[in-house]
């Protein structure tokens, strides 16, 4: 009965959410019925006006092909087939009230009555986007262009062919710029709304006239205002992260990713040529002439780089996708795969690329520009928005992915320590118990560095110890490591857990020997100097406090310390609800590996709690930037000896830093923010968190 009586409160509650989803939508149907009109309207009239047949017969086709889509929609339920006849017919008609305009228009009050429609008709579409995203009721899905939008792109540029062969092709440019300054503005490029502001001041100002056709300028606005409203909004609505975006670039096959750069190579090629038409204006030869071998020289060298930058990006997306499909899991993402092997560094390189190969194409435009020519203009409008995408897809993986990230884990299996302090071999016994416990700690080590892509450096387990020196020299080998691509990695990792001492936390090693948080912040400091890397500190131990409360007196190092603190000491090695060595790791690791795991750190009576210390600057730490010798080092792996002088200009031009004096108020807030007010969980952006009850 009570599940009965379940379903019935859904059933009743439905309704109203149909209802509520129908009142906002009224605001898009309006805008149709609007639209519908102002189209009629303006298409009467200008068979009025003209008496051309043509006119009448188009007038009537579209008639009759809305009653066909009414009747697919309402008859046969094809709503796709219908909606997508609807909205071709009426990019193709909009595109005919725009280019079939006269000054005889100008003064008949039927066309004043459609341009007022089709200004209403725009503004109630651009309503009932915001009133739908201020209300939250759209989904957002990962897609570069609507199958709407692309049908209206498509009816606009076929409209254009009613016009002369030079003109046509002009449009039909200007439409794959609009199409592609729909994918930059939902990609949320970094450029993406400068390239907004361009397409406009281009088109409203000089596209028209240099092809001498005077569009309506209402239609025009409700075309472009339709098809802009939704990609504008939600540069700042959309709540799809950066690797969401792109999905649908990072989810193509290597083939099909590797051919996109066929047309990308002629759309440059023919801005190229286009550009060259100014070396025949003779006014100012002696400016332009020399202006555009330079320029273009540079234009060249930039473009040629960025070619070879997309075909490595392509390579090393490949081999991701591969390593990710091999290694497929539910809690694995192709974002941790792309972490792991360095994309992040590959991309933050590019982008510098990428900015200068835009740089370039601003630039040779500025030099032969040419008001007169509607084709140069329309290849200007499509290279500019195609440059951004490439930059905005290099930015935000540099900002959004992991950085690199090796680890090393030490167990020490010994529980007991003589009076003097030393570590002592266990009973025979109990060494099958401690052996299964320690294997299991060392167990869900591996699953902590499988699961967020870790390098695995070694996992040591020793029953008889460690002496001081072996430690010393596999530490010195595992802080040395560097990634594949030449830099360090961004984080180093370490677990420890065995037998330590009491008051200061050093770790109790073989021969009487210890290794103290000095000894190992030396040897960082050692192996880390003039770089910007990390530190992790996992300790299992039974005196992790001590380290912990000593880093956060640390300066100058960006080291943490997560530590374990046992509630009830351990005396009795038969009490079997005393809290054990192994138990911690069990938990947090559980905690950092499963979304779904419910562990609560900050509950009281705990009998594992945790504790973290972070050093003083580490609230200043960021992924690791490229250098000036990452850069070097990148550009002679990857590009041929001429273009080497493209080094020092990245260099210098990348190292300025124009806001550093809000960099420094922000650091100041951070430092204090996490000093006076630290986390309960803090995460280190690598998918690892540190935890404090």
């Amino acid at each position: 009965m009570a599940r009965g009586e379940d379903e019935e409160e859904l059933t009743v509650n439905e309704p109203k959410e149909v209802d509520m989803f129908t009142s906002v939508r009224c605001l898009g149907y309006l805008s149709g019925v609007n639209l519908l009109v102002a189209v009629c309207v303006g298409m009467y009239v200008r068979w009025e006006v003209t008496s051309e047949p043509m006119i009448l017969v188009i007038f009537i086709l579209g008639l009759f092909v809305l009653g066909i889509a009414c009747i697919l929609h309402y008859y046969f339920a094809m709503e796709k087939a219908s909606l997508s006849l609807f909205h071709l017919w009426f990019g193709f008609l909009l595109g005919l009230l725009c280019f079939l305009n006269s000054s005889s228009l100008k003064s008949n009050v039927k066309e004043l009555v459609a341009n007022y429609l089709l200004l209403a008709s725009a503004i109630m579409k651009t309503m009932w986007a915001l009133t739908e995203r201020i209300c939250s009721s759209i989904r957002y899905k990962p897609t570069m262009l609507t199958s709407t939008e692309l049908l209206e792109l498509l009816g606009f540029g076929i409209a254009s062919t009613a016009m002369l062969l030079h003109n046509s092709v002009a449009i039909i440019g200007l439409v794959v710029a609009l199409g592609t300054l729909i994918v930059d503005l939902r990609m949320k490029s970094l450029l993406a709304l400068p390239n907004l502001v361009s397409f406009a001041l281009v088109t409203s100002l000089v596209f028209f006239q240099a092809l001498g056709i005077t569009a309506n300028p209402y239609a025009l606005g409700c075309y472009l205002g339709r098809l802009l409203c939704e990609p504008v909004l939600d540069v700042y609505f959309s709540v799809l992260g950066p690797s969401e975006r792109w999905v649908p670039v990072l989810s193509l096959g290597r083939v099909w990713r590797r051919l996109s750069l066929l047309p990308l190579s002629l759309t440059e090629l023919a801005f190229f040529v286009l550009a060259a038409l100014k070396l025949g204006h003779l006014e100012l030869w002696y400016l332009v002439i020399p202006g555009f071998c330079l320029f273009g020289l540079f234009w060249f060298i930039c473009h040629t780089i960025l070619l070879m930058t997309i075909w490595g990006f392509h390579t090393k997306l490949s081999e991701c996708q591969k390593a990710w499909q091999t290694q497929r899991s539910r809690s694995r993402s192709l974002n941790q795969v792309m972490a792991s092997r360095g994309i992040r560094h590959f991309c933050l390189i590019s982008e510098r690329l990428v900015f200068f190969t835009l740089l370039s194409t601003v630039i040779l435009g500025a030099v032969s520009w040419q008001p007169s020519n509607g084709l140069f203009l329309c290849a200007l409008l499509v290279v500019l928005p195609l440059e951004s995408l490439t930059h905005g897809l290099f930015h935000e993986l540099g900002s959004c992915l992991g950085g690199t990230c090796v680890g090393y884990a030490l167990v020490i299996p010994t529980a007991y320590c003589s009076t003097d302090g030393q570590p002592t071999l266990l009973p025979p016994e109990q060494v099958q118990e401690l052996n299964m416990r320690s294997t299991g700690m060392l167990n869900n080590v591996q699953r902590l560095f499988s699961h967020h892509m870790i390098q695995t450096f070694g996992c040591d387990y020793s029953t008889s110890g460690v002496t001081l020196e072996a430690l010393q020299t596999k530490l010195r080998g595992f802080l040395e490591l560097r990634t594949e691509d030449g830099p360090r990695h961004d984080t180093y990792l370490v677990f420890y857990s065995g037998h330590t001492h009491k008051g200061t936390g050093a770790w109790a090693l073989a021969g009487g020997e210890s290794l103290h948080l000095a000894q190992l912040l030396d040897l960082w400091q050692e192996k880390n100097a003039g770089h910007f890397s990390r530190l992790i500190l996992v300790l299992d131990t039974e005196n992790s406090l001590p380290w912990v409360k000593e880093i956060r007196r640390v300066e100058g190092v960006y080291v943490a310390v997560q530590g374990a603190e046992l509630a009830v000491p351990r005396a009795d090695p038969e009490a079997g609800d005393a809290p054990l060595l192994g138990d911690f790791t069990s938990e947090w690791v559980e905690f950092n590996c499963n979304p779904d795991s419910d562990t609560q750190w900050s509950e009281r009576g705990r009998a594992v709690a945790a504790a973290y210390g972070v050093s003083k600057r580490w609230s200043d730490y960021a992924l690791h930037l490229p250098t000036g010798s990452d850069v070097a080092k990148h550009w002679k792996t990857h590009f041929p000896k001429a273009t080497y002088p493209m080094v020092h200009l990245s260099n210098w031009c990348c190292g300025l830093n124009l806001f550093w004096l809000c960099s420094v108020c922000l650091r100041c807030f951070r430092r204090c923010k996490l000093a006076w007010f630290p986390p309960a969980v803090l995460d280190t952006g690598q998918g690892i968190k540190l935890v404090h009850s």
